[in-house]
């Protein structure tokens, strides 16, 4: 997303994302074959633990050199998908939210700013994940969750709907947090019509289009009645 153009940013976002699509596939290929392969492994270590299928697997039906190529790829997958999630949220906060609190703050004061907020966040999610009893699986999806909730619409909002404005983005992330987590603490997947973060969405993209149209029509009548525009009525 680093480009000498916009064009080319976005462009490189939708390849990235596609690449995403595509390569979750191999895994989930892997792990399906794991079936045929070896049955008996996979109908033991459902109860106990799927993670730890496809390591298994790979343990059991493969020679030294793929084992250890799959477990270096695995090790660097989870170092960069954790250097990426701790420094994409310090750099938003430092950034977006903090400078615009500090006065006077240069490059040299933002930049010691995002390396604490880094370490704090890198602090707070290992003891998240010590005194956690979810798996893997299941904090990532967790976390997309968030993303779903909060983020996700104002900012398709922000680059594709001209309308989109601050107070929308704001009404939005309230709204869909006020819906997601009563639901997720009291009405849990699979006890509610919808769960709770498709719930929580919705009302994010309600509290959008709400936000971002109610404020414009409502200071439009107010300017046309300060002028004595009688149209509107």
């Amino acid at each position: 997303m680093s480009a000498k153009s916009e064009n080319i940013a976005v462009a490189g976002s939708v390849m990235g994302g596609s690449f995403y699509f595509l390569f979750a596939f191999v895994p989930l290929t892997i792990a399906y074959s794991a079936t045929l392969i070896d049955p008996g492994l996979v109908s033991g270590l459902l109860d106990k633990d799927s993670q730890m299928i496809l390591p298994q697997l790979i343990l059991d039906h493969m020679p030294v050199f793929a084992q250890i190529m799959f477990f270096g790829a695995l090790l660097s997958a989870i170092m960069s998908t954790a250097s990426g999630t701790l420094l994409a949220p310090s750099v938003t906060l430092s950034e977006n939210i903090i400078k615009p609190w500090l006065p006077h703050h240069n490059d040299k004061t933002l930049l010691l700013t995002m390396r604490v907020v880094g370490v704090c966040f890198a602090f707070i999610v290992t003891l998240f994940s010590l005194y956690s009893n979810a798996t893997i699986y299941e904090m990532v999806e967790n976390a997309y969750k968030v993303t779903l909730v909060v983020a996700f619409v104002p900012l398709v909002a922000g680059l594709y709907w001209t309308r989109a404005d601050r107070r929308g983005a704001y009404l939005s992330i309230a709204l869909g947090l006020m819906v997601w987590l009563p639901m997720e603490v009291w009405l849990p997947e699979g006890t509610a019509l919808l769960p709770p973060q498709f719930a929580g969405f919705l009302a994010s993209l309600t509290g959008m289009i709400v936000g971002s149209l109610a404020p414009r029509h409502f200071g439009g009548r107010q300017a046309r009645r300060r002028h004595g525009d009688p149209s509107f009525d």
